[in-house]
């Protein structure tokens, strides 16, 4: 299945999970994430099915002033 991580696209296979995909992309803590704009939390990314065309995005937080 096609989705967008990040607004870039990706291939996984039908059935992956958030799980894959925050394995996909490496990402390391701490983050967020969100399945086509809705947050989801990290205890259920094993959970969370994927559909075709859904839009994820994996977000780290900034600092500064």
């Amino acid at each position: 299945m096609n989705v967008l991580i990040n607004n870039l696209p990706y291939t996984l296979p039908l059935g992956a999970t958030l799980a894959d995909a925050v394995a996909l992309l490496q990402a390391q803590p701490p983050f967020a994430a969100a399945v086509n704009k809705s947050f989801v939390p990290r205890a259920l990314y094993p959970q969370t099915a994927l559909q075709d065309a859904d839009r994820i995005e994996i977000i780290h937080p900034v600092t500064g002033g």
